[in-house]
C-alpha cells in the first residue's frame, strides 16, 4: 500500500508490521534470538547491528511516521542524541544549540563535550536569528526542541532550517513533546528527527526507547557510530514499542484535547499565577505552533500563585501522580528542578525562567472532569494547612 495515501492510525497500526506467515497470528511474531546464520543469507543479523527482524520492522513504521527515509530504534533517547550528535560532531567541529534543552542533553554537551575536542554554544533565544548568530566557521550541527521542556517554547522549524541549508550545517530536532502525530518536522527541511521513545511512542510508562529518522545517507553514518557505542534496543521491548506506537494516534490526540482543556481552565484559575501551552492564543509562540503542528501537544506547564506550595500540591494530588517521566496514558506532574532539569545548575534554570515552583503536567486520557476535580481538592488541602500553620 502506498505510504502517502494512508492515514496517520492506519500507519500506525500496519506499516512495518511481520507478518505471521507460519500461524497466521493478528500481532508481529517476535524473534528473541541474538544468533543468526551467516552463510547463505542476505543480511548477518546481529541485535547489536540494529537488524534484526523486529528491529528493521519498527524501524520503518517510523521512519513512516515522520516522513524520513530511514530510522533507527535505541535504548534510551539519550543513546539516540548521543549517537546522532557524535556522528556528525568531530574534535574541532563546533555545534549551536537552543538555550532551552531537555536537561539530559544539557548535562551531555557540558560535561561531555569538552573532553571530545567539541566547540558548543547555547543561543541567547529561540528566534532563528539567534541561532545564526551563533554559528562559526566550525560550526557543523544546529540542535534544538519544540516545544521545548518544561516552557513550551515553540521555535520557527523551517527558519532554523533555511538558517542551516544557507551555511551547509546538518539540523537536528528533539520531537518528543510533539510527536510525529503533531509534527513532522522533516516536511519543513529538517534533517534528523530524535525521539525519547520512552513517551508518546510508548506511552504507557512501560518502556525505555529512543528513536532517529533522517534521509538513508544520513542513517548509515549514525549506524556506523550507532554499533560501535551498543545503544540497541531488546527485541521484547522493540515488540512492546511497536504494538504500544499502534495506538499512538488515538492516545495523543485524547492527550492533545485534555491539555487544552486544562490550559485553559488553569489559565482562568485564581490559583495559577503562569500557563506555559502553545494553544493559548497568548503564548508568545502561539502562531508559529499554528504553522507547524497539527495540535497543539499533551504537555503544559505552571506555576501556583503565591504562598502556594508546589510540592505540597503534588503530594495532595489522589488521581494524578507525581512522576518523573512523561506522556503516559496516566496524568503525571513534576518539578524539573527535581528530575529533567535536575542535573542543569541552578543559576542556569534561573536564567532560562525554570522557577523551582514550576509545575510540568503531562495529561493523560482520564476524564477531563475528574482531572480539575483532583486539582481543586490538592488546591483546598494546602490552603488549609497554610491557614493551620498560622
Amino acid at each position: 500500500m502506498d505510504q502517502d495515501k494512508i492515514g496517520l492510525n492506519t500507519v500506525c497500526t500496519h506499516t512495518g508490521e511481520l507478518k505471521d506467515e507460519l500461524y497466521k497470528g493478528a500481532t508481529s511474531p517476535l524473534y528473541m534470538s541474538t544468533s543468526y546464520a551467516f552463510e547463505g543469507v542476505d543480511i548477518k543479523r546481529y541485535p547489536r547491528y540494529f537488524n534484526t527482524p523486529n528491529q528493521l520492522a519498527l524501524s520503518e513504521k517510523i521512519a513512516a511516521l515522520e516522513h524520513a527515509e530511514s530510522a533507527m530504534i535505541f535504548g534510551s533517547g539519550m543513546a539516540a542524541i548521543s549517537t546522532a550528535l557524535l556522528a556528525f560532531l568531530e574534535a574541532g567541529d563546533h555545534v549551536v544549540l537552543q538555550k532551552m534543552l531537555y536537561g539530559g542533553t544539557y548535562a551531555l554537551v557540558t560535561e561531555q563535550f569538552d573532553r571530545f575536542g567539541i566547540g558548543y554554544t547555547f543561543t541567547e533565544g529561540s528566534e532563528p536569528a539567534d541561532f545564526e548568530a551563533a554559528i562559526r566557521d566550525n560550526t557543523r550541527v544546529i540542535y534544538f526542541e519544540t516545544p521545548s521542556n518544561p516552557l513550551l517554547t515553540i521555535t520557527d522549524i523551517a527558519g532554523i532550517a533555511g538558517i542551516a541549508k544557507k551555511h551547509g550545517i546538518v539540523t537536528m530536532i528533539d520531537n518528543t513533546f510533539a510527536s510525529p502525530v503533531n509534527q513532522t518536522p522533516i516536511d519543513f527541511g529538517i534533517d534528523v528527527v530524535i525521539h525519547s521513545a520512552t513517551k508518546y511512542m510508548g506511552g504507557h510508562s512501560d518502556i525505555l526507547a529512543g528513536a532517529v529518522a533522517s534521509s538513508a545517507e544520513a542513517m548509515e553514518r549514525i549506524f556506523k557510530v550507532a554499533r560501535s557505542l551498543g545503544g540497541s534496543l531488546s527485541d521484547y521491548t522493540v515488540w512492546m514499542l511497536e504494538r504500544s506506537i499502534k495506538t499512538m494516534g488515538i492516545r495523543v490526540k485524547a492527550q492533545n484535547e485534555n491539555a487544552g482543556k486544562m490550559a485553559a481552565y488553569l489559565s482562568g484559575h485564581s490559583d495559577v499565577a503562569a500557563v506555559f501551552y502553545p494553544g493559548l492564543p497568548g503564548h508568545p509562540g502561539h502562531e508559529i505552533a499554528k504553522s507547524q503542528m497539527k495540535g497543539y501537544g499533551g504537555m503544559l506547564s505552571f506555576e501556583l500563585g503565591p504562598g502556594l506550595d508546589a510540592s505540597g500540591f503534588q503530594k495532595a494530588l489522589r488521581l494524578i501522580k507525581p512522576s518523573m517521566s512523561l506522556a503516559g496514558i496516566e496524568s503525571t506532574v513534576s518539578s524539573p528542578c527535581k528530575t529533567s532539569h535536575a542535573l542543569m545548575p541552578a543559576e542556569e534554570r534561573k536564567e532560562q525562567g525554570i522557577a523551582d515552583g514550576l509545575i510540568r503536567f503531562s495529561l493523560g486520557i482520564e476524564d477531563f472532569q475528574d482531572l480539575t476535580k483532583d486539582i481543586e481538592q490538592a488546591l483546598r488541602t494546602i490552603k488549609g494547612k497554610a491557614v493551620a500553620a498560622r
